[in-house]
């Protein structure tokens, strides 16, 4: 089966699988996953741990023998297999689904691959893992979900969180939930436990959010200027290149470019979204994107893109941040009117 990082501790409490795959690239959710799992094996007798790290020059016959080997000092053994390559190539996919085809009833195999390619999810030993046991998938929570998290994380260390107190501390953590837990561990030595309100929180948060360069870019398209003035603020005072900055911009303006002229002309973007590999989590925003914007708005992004390149070499006026400030938060916009490119 297949699992949200919100759906584990169920399947937990329900009993465990013989086999755990955890992917995915947000860290909090990745370990505090294996943190359950391990904990949760415990519980239920598997008293020895074996630890494999796989890399490059990693002897996948590792895997078989360690679950052949009888444990000395228990009756039961969790294989702990960190992966730590995007694919796991022939040998390692052969040696999974060789596992997978007779598992131990007195081992656990808990691979955790926070690097994995998401292609590795349709392949055989994937779905070996699937068959018998559960993959979880940890991806950033959306807005909501993240909300929904803080609540319960709040009334676990003992606070009846009041209005907008969540809202407020989302937008303190944004993408970052080890923050977010270091936060709330910080009010539970400040405060006591019981109601809490916004005005507690006012002046104790630390700005801790996490923002990356995909974050802009993903604001921008979904039509968030707020956010994308945020993101650009921090990305400049965290000493971002703006040639990085410029980067992320450029290509999601010519994937959106050549989409929308294919969306004009064909009347569909289907093909162009394929090509770009747009993930499925990104689709509805950027088909939102392309009803807001116009091919000729689209195109002279693009160009503004071409004299933002030359402010930051040095080889053209403006300011670069000013102009990847513009190109940002005219992509939000869509077609509102907005003040005249920086000259």
């Amino acid at each position: 089966m297949r699992l949200r990082f919100t759906q584990l501790p169920d399947q937990l409490a329900a009993g465990l699988s013989p086999v755990y795959l955890i992917c995915g690239d947000e860290p909090y959710q990745l370990g505090e996953a294996a943190r359950l799992i391990r904990a949760r094996a415990r519980t239920a007798g598997f008293d020895e741990r074996e630890v494999l790290d796989q890399d490059g020059a990693f002897d996948w016959g590792a895997l078989g023998a360690s679950a052949d080997a009888m444990s000395l000092f228990c009756a039961r053994k969790l294989i702990d297999l960190r992966i730590g390559t995007a694919k796991l190539g022939r040998d390692g996919g052969a040696a999974v689904r060789a596992y997978c085809a007779r598992p131990c009833p007195d081992n656990l195999l808990l691979m955790t691959a926070p690097g994995l390619d998401r292609k590795e999810l349709e392949t055989q030993w994937a779905r070996a893992v699937e068959a018998v046991g559960t993959i979880v998938q940890v991806w950033p929570l959306k807005e909501r979900e993240l909300l929904q998290w803080l609540g319960l994380r709040l009334r676990a260390a003992g606070f009846a969180p009041g209005r907008g107190v969540a809202e407020l501390l989302a937008e303190r953590v944004e993408g970052n939930q080890l923050a977010a837990v270091q936060e709330i561990e910080k009010l539970k030595l400040l405060r006591d436990p019981g109601a809490l309100a916004v005005e507690d929180l006012l002046g104790t948060l630390a700005d801790s959010a996490r923002f990356d360069l995909y974050a802009l870019t993903d604001a921008a398209v979904a039509g968030d200027r707020a956010r994308v003035q945020r993101v650009l603020a921090v990305l400049r005072a965290e000493g971002v290149a703006a040639t990085l900055v410029l980067w992320v911009l450029a290509r999601d303006l010519r994937m959106l470019a050549q989409a929308a002229w294919a969306k004009a002309q064909q009347g569909s973007a289907s093909q162009v979204l394929a090509q770009h590999r747009i993930p499925r989590q990104r689709l509805e925003s950027v088909e939102g994107a392309l009803r807001r914007l116009s091919p000729t708005l689209l195109r002279a992004l693009v160009r503004q893109c071409a004299l933002a390149d030359r402010s930051i070499k040095g080889l053209g006026p403006g300011d670069a941040w000013q102009r990847l400030g513009f190109i940002a938060d005219t992509l939000a916009a869509g077609g509102l009117r907005l003040p005249a490119p920086p000259s």
